[in-house]
């Protein structure tokens, strides 16, 4: 049991590759704490969790409020006193070309997929002593499509943000850690309007949920422990095509 008793915050966990995550770590003796928008979702999830043995739940949750964050965080050390894993998933995706794009849809996206990792570090790391931090980053961090600027871009500087803050912590304190998914049979990956005219050919292997979910609990695991600032690409070699 790779995280018996340890305490892992989960954001995005109520669907796709964050609620395979949150499922997987409550399987292997963690102690996962949900959180999502949707509570119907979230009491979905920790019954799944609860029902292979696992302790779970929920807090309803939306990352790009700051004080919704905060909450979150207080309310899991207020029950549990600490906080050894943090995976961070939830993420939402814009898909208007740059010059059409209100920039009130660019600060929303940026405060769900970028301002929320730098939040919860500031507010997680001060209570973890040798914790891993896991980020979900993307392929299009890497090489993208049009009308998804917004998104690339706060991909791209996840991962720009994980190397420096891998330089700032101590090791003994936290490892920093991202995934960069390829095409994953996900919500997000089906309801994308780019992919459903075919402007973004989906070609080559689609993943699960739960592929991803492995290799973010082998870099949030102690086998892991010589790893850290990096981004695995877990893609099924759709970088490698492009």
């Amino acid at each position: 049991m790779r995280f018996q008793d340890k305490v892992c915050l989960v954001t995005g966990a109520t669907s796709g590759i964050g609620r395979a995550a949150a499922v997987q770590l409550g399987r292997e003796g963690g102690i996962v704490v949900a959180l999502g928008r949707n509570a119907a979702e979230g009491r979905e999830v920790v019954q799944e969790i609860k029902a292979a043995g696992g302790q779970a739940m929920f807090i309803r949750t939306d990352v790009g409020k700051d004080a919704q964050l905060q909450n979150a965080v207080a309310k899991t050390l207020a029950k549990l006193q600490r906080i050894d894993v943090l995976i961070n998933d939830a993420a939402m995706m814009t898909f208007e070309p740059i010059l059409k794009l209100d920039p009130k849809e660019w600060d929303q996206l940026m405060n769900v997929n970028l301002r929320a990792l730098f939040r919860l570090c500031q507010l997680c790391l001060p209570h973890m002593k040798g914790g891993t931090i896991v980020t979900v980053s993307s392929v299009h961090a890497h090489q993208t499509t049009p009308n998804v600027v917004s998104y690339a871009a706060s991909k791209g500087a996840m991962e720009a943000f994980v190397r420096g803050l891998s330089l700032e912590i101590p090791y003994t304190q936290a490892r920093i850690n991202a995934v960069a998914p390829g095409a994953v049979d996900t919500p997000m990956l089906w309801s994308n309007p780019n992919v459903k005219s075919g402007k973004e050919k989906i070609t080559g292997q689609v993943g699960k949920p739960e592929e991803l979910a492995a290799a973010i609990c082998f870099l949030a695991s102690s086998e892991a422990n010589f790893i850290n600032g990096s981004t695995l690409a877990v893609d099924g070699g759709r970088l490698a095509a492009l």
